[in-house]
This record gives structure tokens, C-alpha cells and sequence, in this order.
């Protein structure tokens, strides 16, 4: 039986594919090549993976935490590159309080919407503090990370109390 017909028995470890290819001829032949198909996805990436579509499917519901962690990075950036920024920044820390009067003025609310209004005008304004601190102290001093996790923690409940849920 001649070389080319015979099949050559290579014993392979267990779950390897082996990939046939045929021998070439000619010039090209003379170069090696190899293929690597894997088989399973390794465990990390199988958790990734995971991650990221829990992610993916929650995106809407996470927006204040994804704001949030922009947030921290923005605030550690510029004050890497201007501390002075925070001095821009703080007087912004007084629009969402200015919201709240005009908008009470212009549409009157009572109870329930009146305190909502507040408490988001609240909270808005506390994170605009907290940005402005951290851009001039930087976003890792003193009690600012506590303040900015109590600041993410209370707008992810109050988004997923006020976000229409599908």
C-alpha cells in the first residue's frame, strides 16, 4: 500500500481534534503550518461572558451606576489635569435647587411630587458638590469615596423606584 493512501494512526490526547490536511506539492509545500481550533472557551472567559451579558441586558436599569463610575474617572482626570476646574464647577452645584423654585412656580406641585422634586434636586446637588471636590481634592480623598458611593447607592434605588419598568 502506498504512503499516500495509507491512513496514519496519531494517537492525540483526549478532546484535540485532528485536522487533516492534505500534503502539498510543489514550492508551497515546503512551509509548515499549523491550526488551532479550541475546543471550549476557558472558564474566565466563560465568566466574562456572563458578566457581560448580564450587563448587556440590564444596561438601562445600571445607568446611574455606569454615570456614577464616569463620573469618579472624570473627576480624577481633571484633577490630575486642572484642579482649578472645581472652582468652575461649584457654582453648577446650584442649578438643580434653582430647578426646583422655577419649576414650582411655573407648575405647583403638592405632597408626593413636590417631595420627590426636592429629594432629586437634593441629590443632584450633593453629587454636583461631590464633583466639584473631587476635581480640586481628588476623587480618593478623605470621606469623598464613601460620599460617592452613598451618592451611587441612592440614585440606583431611586432610578429603579422611578424608571417605568418594561
Amino acid at each position: 500500500m502506498s504512503s499516500r493512501t495509507r491512513t496514519r494512526t496519531v494517537k492525540t490526547a483526549a478532546g484535540i481534534h485532528t485536522v487533516r490536511i492534505p500534503r502539498q506539492r510543489g514550492r508551497r509545500g515546503a512551509d509548515p503550518f499549523v491550526i488551532v481550533v479550541p475546543e471550549r472557551p476557558s472558564l474566565t472567559r466563560e465568566a466574562l461572558g456572563f458578566v457581560g451579558r448580564g450587563l448587556w441586558t440590564f444596561r438601562s436599569a445600571l445607568a446611574p451606576t455606569g454615570l456614577s463610575v464616569l463620573a469618579f474617572l472624570v473627576a480624577g482626570l481633571l484633577h490630575l489635569i486642572a484642579w482649578w476646574s472645581s472652582l468652575v464647577i461649584a457654582p453648577v452645584a446650584a442649578a438643580p435647587l434653582g430647578w426646583v423654585l422655577v419649576m414650582q412656580r411655573r407648575r405647583p406641585a403638592r405632597a408626593a411630587a413636590l417631595a420627590w422634586r426636592i429629594g432629586l434636586s437634593a441629590l443632584a446637588t450633593l453629587a454636583a458638590v461631590w464633583l466639584a471636590l473631587a476635581a480640586g481634592f481628588g476623587p480618593l480623598a478623605g470621606p469623598l469615596v464613601l460620599l460617592w458611593l452613598l451618592i451611587l447607592i441612592a440614585a440606583q434605588t431611586a432610578w429603579l423606584i422611578i424608571r417605568p419598568s418594561r
